[in-house]
């Protein structure tokens, strides 16, 4: 352990000072710092959590659920910087201490669920809850906290304990490597082009920003277009070259499968041991685990509903597949459509049925006018208004930084992190550096981040961005506004402290604010003439909403079903490779269409426990959403009515986990959810009854 004058100048243990509310001291952070500050963390918390659990008073709210919501501070900032770190700036040194972390935090997270004196008392309130005079609030955090520790195994005998703490550390590195192993595909490899032939198709901000990573990449004079999806997908919608775009469907979808980074081995004893993890937790599979802690309740309801859709979702595919064909065979190609052929052949069918494509649409979706947009937006709904700060440090220099603020008031920090970089992970994501929270009368103001993997511009060129990327840039912030929105006292309950899937409700709604006439009006404008997006193109723009939504469902719910097929097969031993083709097979794959996360890389999966046996979690919140849009839609302001802007503030966004998300629904929406909605939303036919 370092000694305390080390330890004081330890910028990641070092509270936040007072400026805008306390900020991270990323400017002084380097790689060296983090595993002194975790262990010096990791003591802090076990200190403080053997003080409650020892305590010789009587267990009460305070001085147990209360005391434990406020334990170790130094660890959840040291753990939030550590995150940031490992999903942005993840060099060769950050991935060991990432490997070093992982199974040791495991491991303290494990010992403070398995503290028996500590469940103990926490067991002792719970069963005193309804006569010891607690708010409403506070009787959600018992039993939220009861129930997590219960669902941990705290009730667990001392040898199965043992063995559970066992398997959540190997569980943990695992979750490491996996991850590691996909990013390591991403950076190091990519599309490399070799003469202008080969950029048939392509736009010429494509071109330029290809031409800038081959550069990057020691190409120079070629282009290269990186592994990603941020990359890819533009190239295999664009690419005239079937070849090429063959290739770079093969590379893309190849991550993790095979080579010096193949996950397939790790994939089967990452669902081995969660088929021991469950049983040890008294369930039959880990998908039983995961479903009795959401909103689902049961892996019946899960299935009930993805196949519900899954039926309507291929016959959409069937008839796009005709239109895709048709087009082909209009161009003298007569191959059968290949999954490298859909969205090609997908931006040619939009074009001639809607006289709609991309390189039209793209010139007035400046990333700078649509973050302008979506500040409105929040504005218009929520009284939000953010500007720009430059007066705190940041990890990397494309990182921005805005004071967001209400009636003068500060509410939190959104920092924005716009564009893939080596070291980042790919996707897009919402975090939480700081969690809002009242404890002890103190208020304390969120910072959440979004970040993203737009390709950055050539120099001096505005980042045009496409209507996929500005659906995904809304839908993140819709995960930000709910973490800035949250108006709770206990961070255990705070923000997106919810179901897993209930989460997705806010993000997945706000992306229905992008493709208003309101906000497209106002900053849907040409990066050259600054002319608004005409009408006409806002009409076909609108009236193409539901174009392929039969592919799009289709590998995601292909994804959501193989997710709960394999954890359903409890401990039937599993070789991924078999495990996909046969899933597959069973629900009846379209062969045009591919996963839109293969399991050698399907992160949500397998790189930790948040969506697993739960990728699931986005159709059912869409099935909420959907409800929930259609009452916008229907309400006198429509998407800007204010009464229905307030509720979702004060019935959804501010309440976080302090209301059981079932009772919050039907506050806001005055009903449970239907799947009608989700169904017209797609343009789909419900099944036969």
């Amino acid at each position: 352990m370092p000694d305390a004058a080390e330890l004081a100048d330890n910028p990641v243990l070092a509270p936040w000072g007072d400026k805008r509310g306390g900020t991270p001291p990323f400017d002084r952070i380097r790689t060296h710092h983090f595993v002194p500050a975790l262990e010096a963390a990791m003591a802090e918390k076990r200190a403080d959590v053997a003080a409650i659990a020892e305590s010789p008073a009587a267990p009460t709210f305070a001085n147990t659920l209360e005391a434990l919501e406020a334990s170790g501070p130094s660890l959840t900032r040291a753990g939030r910087i550590l995150n940031v770190f490992t999903s942005t700036m993840n060099t060769k040194e950050m991935r060991e201490v990432e490997s070093w972390a992982s199974p040791r935090m495991a491991a303290l997270r494990d010992e403070i669920t398995q503290n028996s004196a500590l469940f103990a008392r926490i067991k002792a309130v719970y069963e005193a809850r309804e006569s010891g005079g607690l708010n409403p609030e506070q009787l959600r955090l018992v039993e939220v906290v009861y129930d997590r520790f219960v669902r941990q195994g705290a009730a667990l005998n001392e040898k199965d304990k043992a063995r559970l703490a066992a398997v959540n550390q190997q569980l943990a590195g695992l979750y490491t490597r996996f991850g590691q192993n996909v990013l390591a595909d991403e950076e190091g490899e990519a599309l490399a082009l070799e003469s202008e032939a080969d950029l048939a198709g392509l736009s010429s901000e494509q071109i330029a920003a290809a031409a800038e990573e081959a550069k990057a990449r020691g190409l120079a004079g070629k282009w290269a277009f990186p592994n990603t999806r941020s990359a890819m997908e533009p190239f295999l919608t664009a690419s005239a070259r079937r070849d090429l775009r063959e290739k770079a469907h093969k590379l893309f979808i190849g991550r993790g499968d095979g080579g010096a980074h193949d996950n397939s081995p790790l994939i089967k004893e990452i669902l081995h041991l969660r088929a021991e993890k469950a049983k040890l937790l008294g369930q039959p599979t880990f998908a039983h685990w995961i479903a009795d802690g959401q909103m689902a309740k049961t892996p019946d309801a899960v299935m009930k509903l993805l196949t519900a859709v899954w039926g309507p979702a291929r016959a959409k595919v069937a008839e796009e597949v005709a239109e895709l064909e048709e087009i082909a065979r209009g161009e003298g190609a007569n191959e059968p459509i290949e999954p490298w052929d859909y969205r090609y052949y997908g931006e040619k069918v939009r074009k001639a049925k809607y006289d709609l494509d991309e390189s039209e649409v793209k010139p007035y979706l400046q990333l700078e006018r649509m973050m302008e947009g979506m500040f409105w937006a929040a504005q218009q709904l929520f009284g939000l208004e953010f500007a720009r700060i430059h007066d705190v440090p940041v990890y990397h220099p494309e990182v921005r930084v805005y004071e967001v603020t209400r009636a003068g008031e500060r509410v939190g920090l959104w920092y924005f992190d716009p564009f893939a970089r080596p070291g980042k992970r790919s996707g897009a994501w919402m975090s939480e550096y700081r969690t809002q929270q009242r404890l002890g009368g103190v208020a304390v103001t969120p910072i959440v981040s979004n970040n993203e993997n737009f390709i950055p511009p050539a120099p001096g060129e505005p980042a045009l961005i496409s209507w996929t990327d500005a659906v995904t840039l809304f839908h993140e912030f819709g995960h930000g506004l709910h973490g800035m929105s949250s108006g709770v006292t206990y961070p255990s309950l705070a923000g997106t402290a919810v179901l897993r899937d209930f989460v997705e409700l806010p993000s997945q709604l706000f992306e229905h604010w992008l493709p208003t006439r309101e906000l497209l009006a106002r900053f849907a404008v040409h990066h050259q003439t600054g002319e608004p997006m005409p009408s006409a193109l806002v009409d076909k723009l609108l009236a193409a909403d539901t174009f392929h939504q039969g592919m799009k469902t289709v590998e995601y719910l292909g994804c959501a079903l193989l997710d709960m097929k394999a954890h359903l097969l409890g401990d039937t031993p599993i070789d991924a490779a078999d495990l996909e083709l046969r899933g597959l097979a069973e629900i009846g794959m379209p062969r045009e269409v591919v996963l839109r996360h293969r399991l050698p890389h399907f992160l949500h999966m397998f790189s930790s426990e948040s969506y697993a046996a739960g990728y699931y979690n986005y159709i059912w919140a869409d099935t909420l959403t959907a409800d929930a849009a259609e009452a916008f839609a229907e309400a006198p302001g429509g998407f800007y009515d204010t009464a229905m802007a307030t509720k979702l503030l004060e019935d959804i966004l501010s309440v976080g986990n302090s209301v059981e998300p079932g009772a919050a629904f039907r506050r806001f929406l005055g009903r449970d959810a239907e799947i009608g909605a989700l169904m017209r939303d797609r343009g789909f036919e419900p099944s036969p009854a």
